[in-house]
């Protein structure tokens, strides 16, 4: 049983390293879609990942249509701003995809728009100074809600 946490074109290391971090000790699998802001053998992502990379499954695409041509007959759950559902409304299932999108941008548009039905967001406030929460919380808060409906499948 594992949930897939796919980061897409993630920018800030410490972000990738502690979401590893998450899915190491969540028994979930890491993708993460090039283009990466940052080479994964970088000292920052490591030093966030701790001593727990050598526990992550991770896959690296090239790009978000390959993971698509991959993945694409999957069950996926896009994390963005623009979602009509709040994250705690999704029925998450073992062996789902949560997809996120870049620190700066997000998933892109026209890809949100082609999946709207699965799109969720973490309820914010609307004060307009505040565009998102930090890409590693937002995965945690997330992955934690999904894992918790799969009643933390092989963990204590």
């Amino acid at each position: 049983m594992a949930l897939h946490i796919v980061l897409v074109e993630p920018e800030i290391p410490p972000n990738t390293g502690n979401i590893a971090r998450s899915c190491a000790i969540t028994n979930s699998v890491l993708h993460l879609v090039r283009p990466l802001g940052f080479n994964i053998d970088e000292k920052s992502v490591r030093r966030a990942g701790l001593d727990y990379w050598p526990y992550v499954d991770l896959e690296v695409h090239e790009s978000l249509d390959a993971f698509m041509q991959q993945y694409g007959g999957r069950r996926m759950w896009l994390a963005t701003t623009k979602g009509g559902m709040c994250y705690t409304d999704a029925e998450f299932r073992d062996e789902d995809m949560i997809l996120f999108g870049r620190e700066t941008a997000g998933l892109p548009r026209p890809f949100i728009a082609e999946h709207q039905e699965c799109a969720i967001r973490i309820p914010m406030s609307e004060n307009t100074r505040l565009r998102s929460l930090n890409l590693a919380n937002s995965a945690n808060i997330v992955m934690f809600e999904a894992l918790r409906q799969l009643g933390f499948p092989d963990m204590e």
